[in-house]
């Protein structure tokens, strides 16, 4: 029988109830030896059973709701029905077979094969010709309806104590996958963070330096002695500044590391791209490089904004615009969800994504001199616009040169 679909602690009960039906049947042996009542034949069928229950209790076929089983409960109640008629003792035999029963076959037939089975019984009783008492009804039908209430109990119990093993392993596995989700956002965010110090600072302070020394040479004569060390110190600051701009990139987010900005949004539709929900990305105008920090403001916007279509808008497609004009860049994201009344309003933090949806995306819009607008009602969709002034290409002081 099945000794893995339950824990270690119910080997007590099936040894108990190996034991009850064995004591049973050598009862039934030695009151027929003592009665005289059919003795030989008593005997002969007692050991039939007890042969045939102990094959079926070791066969590693018999599983709970297997045709092995059906079977093997078959062949043991032909010989209990057998044993009946021989002796009126076997029919406390019926008491270890209702939790066969009840055990092995699916609920839908064990709880008629237990009434038959006491019925059964009560038969025996009666062909004997023993004295007729309430007893004679009540001690199987009670015995069976002790013998369900039992197993289908401990049955419920069983499966309510596997759902909760089954939500603490869950549990326990979202906080290791949350965890691990806030120490990543973690070093992004300090990359980033990083990123944007070193761009905001270094960087551009060494633009500047290089732009300085650039007008100084330009002043002096081709033959000052001054010439050749202000020409060494610009190409100096240049060489740290191509160096600033490399941290820049290696600070990126993972998305931008190996592949252009198109390339990343591409990548963001397809995984955003599910069942029930389509995203579409086009790219609008001559494409042109963009600093570090326009490329991540750009991306972190488009992975909001699509966040908040997810969860939020109920929408079965998405459109995903990065535009490129003469003086600026823009990033539209447009959802046919079910749309929301914009206005001002406290920052809310979302506690699952650790980030401040749409004043967020305003605040890095504000940090790069760009502007988000947002239009929505409710039934109508929602669009983000994102619109970022390109930098100048001559690398005055005060612009990204970085």
């Amino acid at each position: 029988m099945d000794t893995r679909a339950h824990p270690p602690v119910t080997a007590a009960l099936r040894l108990c109830l190996h034991a009850l039906l064995m004591g049973l049947l050598a009862l039934a042996a030695v009151r027929a030896v003592a009665d005289g009542t059919h003795p030989r034949a008593v005997v002969v069928v007692s050991g039939v059973m007890a042969a045939l229950y102990a094959a079926g209790a070791l066969a590693p076929a018999v599983q709970p709701r297997t045709r092995a089983a059906a079977l093997w409960l078959a062949a043991l109640g032909a010989v209990w029905l057998a044993l009946l008629v021989l002796s009126p003792d076997s029919l406390w035999v019926a008491f270890p077979l209702y939790f066969l029963q009840l055990h092995l076959l699916p609920t839908r037939w064990a709880l008629p094969v237990v009434a038959a089975t006491a019925l059964a019984a009560i038969a025996g009783f009666l062909l004997h010709g023993q004295a007729v008492n309430p007893g004679t009804f009540i001690g199987p039908l009670l015995g069976a309806a002790v013998a369900v209430a039992t197993v289908l109990g401990y049955e419920a119990l069983f499966r309510e104590s596997e759902r909760r093993r089954e939500l603490i392993e869950e549990l326990m596995s979202t906080r290791a996958e949350l965890a691990e989700a806030e120490r990543t956002a973690g070093t992004l965010a300090e990359r980033e963070r990083l990123a944007r110090e070193i761009h905001d600072t270094l960087a551009q302070g060494l633009s500047s330096i290089q732009l300085l020394l650039r007008a100084a040479e330009r002043t002096l004569e081709a033959d000052a002695p001054a010439t050749a060390h202000v020409r060494r110190a610009r190409e100096a600051a240049q060489d740290n500044l191509a160096e600033a701009r490399r941290f820049v990139r290696a600070l990126s987010p993972p998305d931008l590391e190996n592949g252009s900005l198109a390339g990343a949004l591409e990548r963001l539709s397809s995984r955003t791209t599910g069942p029930g929900l389509t995203v579409q990305f086009a790219v609008s105008g001559t494409p042109v490089e963009l600093p570090t920090p326009y490329e991540v403001a750009l991306l972190r916007t488009a992975q909001s904004a699509l966040a908040n279509t997810v969860r939020h808008a109920g929408a079965r497609r998405a459109e995903i615009t990065l535009s490129f004009m003469d003086t600026s860049v823009s990033l539209d994201v447009v959802d046919d969800g079910r749309g929301f009344a914009p206005g001002p309003g406290p920052v809310v933090t979302d506690r699952e994504t650790g980030g401040f949806g749409l004043p967020a995306m305003r605040a890095r819009a504000r940090s790069l001199g760009g502007t988000l607008s947002v239009e929505s009602a409710p039934g109508q969709g929602a669009a983000v616009a994102l619109t970022l002034p390109l930098p100048i290409p001559d690398g005055r002081p005060g612009q990204d040169a970085a």
